[in-house]
C-alpha cells in the first residue's frame, strides 16, 4: 500500500512539474538544451518548472507545439532527438550559432508548418527527409554553410509558400520537381553555387511572386515562359551565365516591380524592353563586361 502512495504522489508531482506533456518531448527538448550549451543562452531553462513557462516553448493539448529560440546563443548541435517533437507546428531558431548538419530525424515533424534555421552555421547537405515535411508552408535556412544538391524531394511538399536558402554553398541543378509547388509564392537561391538552366517546370508556379536566383553559375536562356506567371513582382536572375534573347513577353508582367538580369550575355532591345515593361519597374540589363545600366520604367 505505501509503495503505491508513492508511485500516486510520484506521478502527481511529476504531473505538477511537467504537465501532461510526454516524457519523449521532456527529453527531446531537454537534448536541445544540452547540446547547444542551455545553461549560456541568453534565456536560460529552469528545467524544474512546467514545460509551459520554459523560453520560446508553447504547450497545447499537452503537446509541445511551437519552439521559438532565435536570438537566444545557441551554440552546438541539433541533435537527432528534436525529431521526437512530433507534434510541432513552427521551429524557429534564427539567429544563433547552431552548427553540423540538420539531423535526418527532421523529417518525423510531420505537422510542422514553419522551419527557420536561419543566419547560424549549418554545414553538410540537406537531408532527403525534408521532403517528408508534407504540411510544411515556410523553409527559411539562408545565411548558413549548407552545401550539395538540392533534394529531389523538395517537390512533395505541396504547402510550401516561401523557399529561403540563399547565401549557402548550394551546389548542382535546381530539381525539376520545384515545379509542384503551385502554391509557392517565393523562391530564394541566391548567392550560392547553382549550376545548369531554369527547370521548364517553373512554368508551373502560378502563384511565383519573387524569383531570386542571382550570383550562381546558371545558365542557358531566360525561360520565356516566366512571362506567363502574372503573379510576378520580383525577377533577380543578375551574375549568371544566362544567354540568348530576353523574352520580349516579360513586359505583360504588370505586377512586376523589379526586373535585374545584368551580368550575363543576355541580347535583345532593352530599351524597348524597358519601355513596355510597367512604369516604375526598376530594372537593370547590362551584360558582362559591360557599362552599368539601370532605370526605372516609364522615366526619362
Amino acid at each position: 500500500m505505501k509503495t503505491l502512495k508513492l508511485t500516486l504522489l510520484l506521478c502527481l508531482v511529476s504531473t505538477l512539474t511537467f504537465g501532461n506533456v510526454s516524457t519523449k518531448e521532456k527529453n527531446a527538448l531537454i537534448a536541445i538544451c544540452n547540446a547547444t550549451n542551455g545553461d549560456n543562452w541568453t534565456v536560460t531553462w529552469d528545467i524544474n518548472s512546467p514545460i509551459s513557462t520554459w523560453h520560446g516553448v508553447v504547450v497545447e493539448n499537452n503537446k509541445v507545439i511551437a519552439l521559438d529560440l532565435s536570438f537566444n546563443n545557441l551554440i552546438g548541435i541539433l541533435p537527432a532527438q528534436i525529431g521526437d517533437l512530433e507534434s510541432l507546428q513552427t521551429l524557429n531558431l534564427f539567429r544563433n550559432k547552431i552548427s553540423g548538419v540538420i539531423p535526418e530525424s527532421i523529417g518525423n515533424l510531420k505537422q510542422l508548418k514553419s522551419l527557420n534555421i536561419a543566419f547560424n552555421t549549418l554545414e553538410g547537405r540537406l537531408p532527403n527527409t525534408i521532403g517528408d515535411l508534407t504540411s510544411l508552408e515556410s523553409l527559411e535556412l539562408f545565411m548558413n554553410k549548407i552545401e550539395g544538391s538540392i533534394p529531389a524531394t523538395i517537390g512533395n511538399l505541396k504547402q510550401l509558400q516561401k523557399i529561403e536558402i540563399f547565401s549557402n554553398n548550394l551546389s548542382g541543378s535546381i530539381p525539376k520537381e520545384i515545379g509542384t509547388l503551385s502554391n509557392l509564392k517565393e523562391l530564394s537561391l541566391s548567392s550560392n553555387r547553382l549550376t545548369g538552366a531554369i527547370p521548364k517546370t517553373v512554368k508551373n508556379l502560378v502563384n511565383l511572386e519573387k524569383l531570386s536566383l542571382y550570383d550562381n553559375n546558371l545558365f542557358g536562356p531566360i525561360p520565356s515562359s516566366l512571362g506567363l506567371l502574372s503573379n510576378l513582382e520580383e525577377i533577380m536572375l543578375s551574375d549568371n551565365l544566362f544567354y540568348g534573347n530576353i523574352p520580349s513577353n516579360l513586359a505583360s508582367l504588370d505586377k512586376l516591380k523589379i526586373l535585374m538580369i545584368n551580368n550575363n550575355d543576355i541580347k535583345g532591345d532593352f530599351a524597348s524592353l524597358g519601355e513596355q515593361l510597367p512604369k516604375g519597374v526598376q530594372f537593370e540589363f547590362a551584360n558582362i563586361g559591360e557599362r552599368k545600366n539601370s532605370a526605372l520604367a516609364g522615366t526619362d
